[in-house]
């Protein structure tokens, strides 16, 4: 059934922003540097780039493209989904690169949908659940309107046309051909204020949605949600426009907020709107984090960029949930962009490495996984 439902405020809101803000500036590594792993990100054109970090080195990946919403990794971040550009077939590999598998020869985008099952998507919008280990075994999902969904479950975010107006909703997948589905409606779909991402416990659709109207530049800033399967009334867990006015959360792309492994918490940047255009006259993108389980809201104040339109730096947590790591250009050092990670305990910045190219389109990282 078909519910319009109105959000209400939470126990676990947001109250406050507590700031965190290291006065040391960005550190460079030393000869160590705790959690290591791997990070993913493109120094040049050719393709994507390992930046191994226990041994403080980087190398190019052959037969590869420099992606960031395109790969993705498996759950127990040791995998990255990749498209091979010359034969065009989705595989897998190592995040060093190594072990090479063909996956998916005729797909758009895949990813992991749970430990041994492939999310795949088709050129022409098919949507199926495919075996890791057996391309035979194949299920079938309905995918009209579906922009994302659950891992391990059955629930997904879509968007419709509701006399004129695209809007959000989070549907039972396996309900739709009943003559009752089970769906939320969430908020309006529209740019700049639709970003969106399940937790990867599934248990959470983070969402953003419409905040209080900001009367001094005549919009309405985005805020914060979750929505939980078969729980009928999403909760808002920020108030940014109670301390900044109308505020915009991140960019243009849809599938850019940043959970943490341990499903916690969300890393996001916000930057203030100085007028009704969420693409000009605007301040700077500050880190912001939101944890699900309090509702603290928490400030980083150790980098602001300009950098921000059409979309902000992306954000990808260590595997541990201890650090997160994005591309950063601090004006005039000479170095160029450079992979920038975060304590998030302690917003202590270190410079790994430097010299990030805009690829495909501006600098940033694509994944943070361990061997």
């Amino acid at each position: 059934m078909g519910l319009l439902l109105l959000c209400v405020t939470p126990a676990l809101a947001q109250t406050s922003i507590n700031e965190i803000c290291p006065n040391n500036g960005i550190q460079v590594r030393g000869a160590s540097f705790d959690p290591g792993g791997v990070i993913l990100t493109a120094f040049d054109s050719t393709g994507m780039w390992v930046y191994d970090i226990d041994r403080n080195t980087r190398y190019p990946l052959p037969e590869t493209a420099p992606c960031t919403f395109s790969c993705y990794l498996s759950p127990d971040a040791r995998w990255l989904t990749y498209l091979n550009p010359q034969t065009y077939i989705f595989g897998k590999m190592r995040i060093d690169g190594t072990g090479r598998e063909s996956l998916v020869s005729d797909a758009s985008e895949v990813r992991w949908w749970s430990n041994d099952t492939l999310l795949v998507w088709t050129p022409d919008h098919r949507l199926y659940l495919q075996s890791e280990v057996d391309s035979t075994q194949i299920e079938e999902l309905p995918s009209q309107g579906v922009m994302s969904v659950q891992p391990n479950g059955y629930w997904a975010l879509a968007v419709r046309d509701v006399d004129g107006d695209l809007l959000r909703y989070m549907v039972d997948l396996q309900s739709l051909s009943t003559d009752a589905p089970n769906e939320i409606r969430l908020a309006p779909h529209r740019d700049y204020f639709n970003m969106a991402a399940w937790s990867p416990d599934g248990t959470n659709l983070g969402y953003v949605g419409q905040g209080a109207v900001d009367e001094t530049v005549g919009i309405a800033g985005g805020e914060i949600f979750l929505a939980q399967p078969n729980n009928p009334i999403p909760q808002q867990m920020t108030f940014l426009s109670a301390a900044y006015g109308a505020s915009r959360i991140n960019g243009f792309a849809q599938d850019n907020l940043a959970w943490s492994p341990d499903s916690t918490r969300i890393a996001f940047w916000v930057t203030e709107l100085l007028g009704n255009d969420p693409t000009a006259n605007l301040g700077n993108a500050v880190i912001h984090m939101l944890d699900v389980r309090n509702g603290n809201v928490m400030r980083y104040c150790g980098f602001a960029t300009t950098q921000h339109t059409p979309n902000t730096p992306r954000i990808v947590w260590s595997p541990d949930s201890t650090h997160i790591a994005f591309a950063g250009d601090v004006p005039q050092d000479g170095k160029g962009t450079l992979l920038l990670a975060m304590d998030v305990t302690t917003g202590q910045l270190t410079e790994l490495s430097n010299g990030i190219f805009p690829a495909p389109h501006i600098p940033d990282v694509t994944a943070w996984g361990q061997r």
